[in-house]
């Protein structure tokens, strides 16, 4: 675990100690804050916040953070303390529940995607390896995993392929030849940098690169 990692998963923790009346940031921080999946397992939000901008308090379930672009990020805990973090391009951190506000300190927008957990997580075996896919950890803990996933050009899963856990997926550059249809759905063909897709754990799917070369993704698998 890199030194920013560990600041940031501390100060979480921090945030989980306190007593705290802290709300839903997507009630209270609607400009930073957009759900794009929301279901028995997971809520995913796409979170923005502008150079110099800042939160009010509020509270995450354990959560996976999935950072689009570097940033730089300073909380400030319930108990007035604060800490700062250097949040690296296409990382991943997982994020005990916690209270805090955000302020970000960079020059540049914060873009990040979150994988809240909901419920009390199930039991699967996360796989290390993948035919078709190179697979690198980028974050761990109790309820999942994250991992920068590059499927290389002949990666294919045929039609009725199933998993035993919970998959979002997130895009990391525009691509037009990875196919992905869930569930018999039409299929979705052309991704944008930081398009997300959930596959449920023993749902029937169906993906092929017909890109001709290796496009990446980054996987958050969850138990």
């Amino acid at each position: 675990m890199s030194q920013s990692t560990f600041v940031l998963a501390t100060a979480f923790a921090i945030a989980a100690s306190g007593v705290v009346s802290a709300q839903d940031p997507v009630k209270t921080e609607p400009t930073h804050y957009k759900v794009l999946v929301d279901n028995a397992s997971v809520r995913v939000l796409h979170v923005t916040y502008a150079a110099g901008a800042k939160s009010t308090m509020h509270q995450h379930p354990d959560n996976i953070v999935v950072a689009l672009d570097a940033a730089k990020v300073q909380f400030t805990m319930p108990d007035k303390s604060t800490k700062d973090s250097d949040l690296p391009k296409e990382g991943a951190l997982y994020a005990p529940a916690g209270s805090h506000i955000v302020a970000n300190m960079g020059k540049n927008g914060v873009d990040a995607i979150v994988v809240e957990f909901k419920g009390a997580g199930g039991k699967a075996t996360l796989p290390t390896s993948r035919p078709g896919m190179t697979m690198k950890v980028l974050a761990e803990g109790a309820r999942g995993m994250a991992y920068k996933s590059t499927a290389d050009a002949k990666f294919a899963e045929p039609a009725g392929t199933k998993h035993d856990y919970d998959q979002v997926v997130i895009a990391l550059n525009a691509a037009t030849g990875m196919s992905l249809s869930i569930d018999g759905k039409p299929a979705k063909t052309s991704w944008a940098r930081g398009d997300v897709q959930y596959i449920g754990r023993g749902t029937a799917h169906e993906a092929k690169n017909t890109s001709g070369k290796p496009v990446d993704f980054i996987i958050v698998a969850i138990k």
